[in-house]
């Protein structure tokens, strides 16, 4: 399945358009990796913990688009956006990843 950013892909003709898909990821960090995130940061290292995790919720997010995309006979998402929110309150430091696009068929 072809992701892209854009409106359109180049030399090639939408098909027909099959809606809007879009997924999810959480992510939730701990005391311990907030507490090794913060050390890191100070002596200027990469938080490679929160890195991989990020990582991994991103990739959770982008298969649950693909496969809704994949349901609706699709073979390319367009105009795809990514947007991380900072949930917060009583969801501590969870880290929401969200994304979409348009489900088409070329």
């Amino acid at each position: 399945m072809l992701m892209v950013t854009t409106p359109n892909i180049e030399g090639k003709t939408v098909k027909q358009y099959l809606g809007i898909v879009n997924g999810e990821g959480l992510i939730g960090a701990n005391i311990y990796k907030d507490i090794f995130s913060g050390v890191r940061d100070v002596v200027g290292g990469r938080t490679s913990n929160y890195e991989a995790e990020l990582k991994k919720a991103r990739d959770i997010a982008l298969k649950s688009m693909q496969e809704k995309a994949e349901e609706l006979g699709a073979n390319a998402i367009l105009n795809v956006r990514l947007e991380y929110s900072n949930l917060g309150g009583t969801m501590g430091n969870t880290i929401l990843i969200s994304v979409n696009g348009t489900a088409v068929l070329y």
